[in-house]
């Protein structure tokens, strides 16, 4: 026997400390960098920016250097996976939401009704998902500035946000909604599910007590693989400059701002 077991954790167990070291790292971070930096000064300390010392590399000014416009990088970098996780976590309960809703009403509904709601769902899967969401985006934004919608600074980030939110939500559900039509179907069949209906039991209270508990285990393991998929959506989209955009950070916005800066005259390596 090793030091603490080390030798029987996994490469799983490995990969779930160091997620679970980053998620921790960039939750409790919220406060710093949310926190005004001088009391009084409504400026947040990821989008304070002082001019003398832009572009200045790591351990110089800050632990990760600063940007062009001399705002610190850890600060942003730490932020930008805060709003990653909180736009993956959103999307992820959108998805649990509509997905377990429709595969079971689809499940419990006559033939003719479950298969015009799977047809549905076969269309939706016909067409490209990132392009749904690069839709849906663009669609509410476009909504947005056609009515006029005098936004300040916060409602524009918090529009832009929950924009994201819903697009991805919206078209992440259908592999849900699809794993749980099958298991309710098949739990239909099963002994204590035929009795429940012979004996009167409510249709809410059937899949409330019977099929909910049976449908836990598939529906968090789904739930599990929404939430970086919809992380990477979100960072696909902000690299593209249709996601969250400045002064907001995120993964995505960070790699597109720091891309153009390797070049092989002066190399600004950090901010990638």
């Amino acid at each position: 026997m090793s030091w603490f077991g080390v030798s029987r954790i996994t490469p799983a167990w490995w990969a779930a400390m160091v997620l679970g070291l980053i998620v921790l790292a960039t939750v409790a971070s919220l406060p710093w960098t949310l926190s005004p930096i001088v009391a009084g000064d409504p400026v947040a300390r990821f989008e304070a920016t002082d001019p003398s010392h832009a572009l200045q590399p790591p351990l110089t000014q800050g632990w990760l250097g600063t940007d062009r416009l001399g705002r610190d990088v850890l600060a942003r970098l730490l932020l930008g996976g805060g709003i990653s996780l909180m736009v993956g976590l959103a999307a992820a309960t959108t998805a649990l939401l509509l997905g377990t809703t429709w595969g079971v009403i689809a499940a419990l509904s006559p033939a003719r009704i479950d298969n015009l709601m799977m047809r549905i769902v076969d269309i939706l899967y016909g067409l490209p998902a990132i392009l749904l969401v690069v839709l849906l985006a663009v669609a509410v934004d476009g909504i947005r500035q056609r009515a006029g919608w005098a936004l300040g600074g916060s409602a524009r980030l918090w529009l832009d946000l929950m924009t994201l939110w819903l697009a991805i939500g919206a078209v992440s559900w259908l592999t849900l909604a699809r794993v749980v039509r099958g298991q309710v179907l098949s739990l239909r069949q099963q002994p204590f599910i035929e009795s429940a209906r012979v004996v009167g039991v409510p249709w809410v209270q059937q899949i409330r007590r019977y099929y909910l508990p049976w449908l836990a285990g598939p529906i968090i393991a789904c739930t599990a693989l929404v939430v970086p998929m919809a992380m990477l959506s979100e960072a696909f989209l902000s690299f593209l400059g249709i996601g969250v955009r400045e002064p907001l950070p995120s993964w995505g916005n960070l790699a597109a701002s720091g891309l153009p800066e390797l070049n092989p005259v002066k190399s600004h390596w950090w901010l990638l």
